[in-house]
């Protein structure tokens, strides 16, 4: 998992004996940092991360000594200015906008699973209903030990909740609301044995993340210096010299892993499990023991924990096992812009391309980007190769994420997050040419516009609305006039 700094596009490239080192997960947070177009395309699994474990509710910090010429090249930054990520995504106040988000990023990599994070607290199986409903294929509920060992004091003590009341609560409210079936659900968050792993199986969890134990078997001593630049073992460093002192290999991760997955199976033996798959949810297996007695233990009910998702529903599919339903197939760019742009991906040979656009089309150029960074990866396509010419009102996310080399040019308005994520194309906008009201005095394109852009350029004549090119890190924008909290 990248986290949410980005990835170095040179990690993307494989390597001579056919291994790669780019992350198969791709973050993306509300910071956006480092989201282009080819970072979503290189991507087995796009995670949108809400909060995490370690610190949820806050977003993450860089100190600005840290934000060296590299790490400011894939992020798109300055060196030595400190990144903050917002507490909220500014593109998300609404679990609408949770959807149109996964819609975006599945557009962006069809072929990639669509993740979110959430984190393990009260009410979070209300919150993984909305996030199912949404359309997202995967959840992840984070508990509270474990993450990253680089949050600040003042985030890392009292937050969050132990993963097994997350994913048992994440895991019944989805069943009782016949959710459970579309999605995966995943837990982390200081899992070190077998029997962590059986344990969150039976609570309801279908994998299982890995951080921290695996971070010890490649030599980690847990010295609580990861902010420091000074990890004396040479894990959590850029020093040269630090970095010589490593001495992980891949394979100490593979043994420890197998072991977990022999302990595990151990522990399915004897309740007579013959796979993960059987396990899933089975409460009925689980019982609980007195602890130490303690005053604070006095008060303690897990009855509502191990009551079976079965019993709440019990004719509904208790595990994922029906794919979400993005149609994708019926987009615009399906059916007209990819097919007549595929000799100018190709060849480099300019097109020109021009259709209506209604306000069901969404993210209009996303999927042509997509396969444009494929072939050509950041650098897309030369300057104006396909332009696109547009009449109407266009849905929301014009323009997300569009790949250099591409021109929409639309006559009308738009919605919301015009040129989201923008890698290099341009966008164009202006009202329809018989219009009588003065344009540079009404809203031509909605909120969030450019938001988190790294390069490219739009032009509007015309204002937008709230939220205008917040998180911009590159692209130039000519607008004639904005509303609240613009960049």
């Amino acid at each position: 998992n990248t986290g949410e700094g980005g990835e170095d596009p040179a990690r993307f490239l494989p390597l001579a004996n056919g291994d790669s080192k780019r992350s198969a997960i791709k973050q993306v947070a509300s910071g956006r940092f480092g989201v282009t177009i080819e970072y979503l395309t290189n991507a087995d699994e796009l995670q949108i991360k809400i909060s995490q474990g370690a610190k949820p509710g806050e977003g993450g910090e860089l100190p600005g000594k840290k934000v060296d010429q590299t790490i400011a090249r894939i992020r798109y930054s300055t060196p030595g200015v400190g990144l903050i990520s917002p507490p909220p995504h500014h593109d998300i106040y609404s679990i609408e906008d949770l959807a149109q988000l996964i819609h975006d990023l599945k557009n962006a990599n069809p072929s990639a699973r669509i993740s979110v994070k959430l984190v393990s607290e009260v009410g979070v199986g209300v919150v993984a209903s909305g996030v199912s409903k949404a359309h997202a294929e995967h959840i992840v509920i984070a508990g509270d030990v474990g993450g990253t060992g680089a949050s600040p004091l003042t985030s890392i003590k009292h937050a969050g909740l132990p993963w097994e009341l997350g994913i048992a609560e994440a895991h019944q409210t989805l069943v009782l609301n016949d959710l459970r079936s579309r999605v995966v659900l995943q837990t982390d968050g200081g899992l070190k044995t077998g029997r962590d792993v059986v344990i969150a199986a039976l609570l309801g969890a279908e994998e299982f993340g890995f951080a921290t134990a695996p971070l010890i078997t490649l030599g980690c001593i847990m010295m609580r210096k990861c902010h420091l630049n000074t990890c004396p073992v040479g894990v959590a460093t850029q020093d040269p010299e630090l970095r010589k002192k490593f001495k992980g290999k891949p394979e100490h991760v593979v043994n420890y892993l197998f072991m977990v997955a022999e302990d595990a199976r151990q522990i399915m033996a004897q309740l007579g499990f013959r796979s993960i798959d059987e396990m899933v949810g089975r409460v009925d297996a689980l019982d609980t023991r007195k602890a130490i007695q303690h005053w604070k233990a006095d008060g303690l009910d897990l009855t509502a924990m191990l009551t079976p998702a079965r019993k709440l529903r019990p004719d509904v599919i208790t595990r994922h096992a029906i794919a979400q339903d993005h149609g994708l197939e019926k987009s615009l760019d399906v059916t007209v812009l990819v097919p007549a742009a595929r000799e100018a991906i190709a060849s480099g040979q300019a097109v020109k391309i021009a259709s209506d656009i209604i306000n069901i089309n969404r993210t209009v150029g996303t999927i042509l980007s997509h396969e444009i960074a494929k072939v050509h990866g950041q650098a897309g396509l030369p300057d104006d190769t396909i332009h696109i010419n547009l009449k109407g009102s266009a849905g929301q996310s014009l323009g997300a994420f569009l790949a250099h080399g591409v021109t929409i040019e639309l006559e009308g308005d738009a919605n919301d997050y015009v040129g989201k994520g923008l890698s290099g194309g341009r966008v164009i906008v202006y009202p329809p040419k018989q219009s009588s009201f003065p344009a540079e005095h009404n809203i031509l394109v909605g909120n969030v516009c450019l938001y988190g852009a790294t390069s490219g350029e739009a032009f509007f004549r015309g204002r937008a609305a709230e939220r205008f090119c917040v998180r911009n890190s590159g692209a130039h924008a000519v607008i004639e006039g904005i509303g609240d909290h613009g960049c």
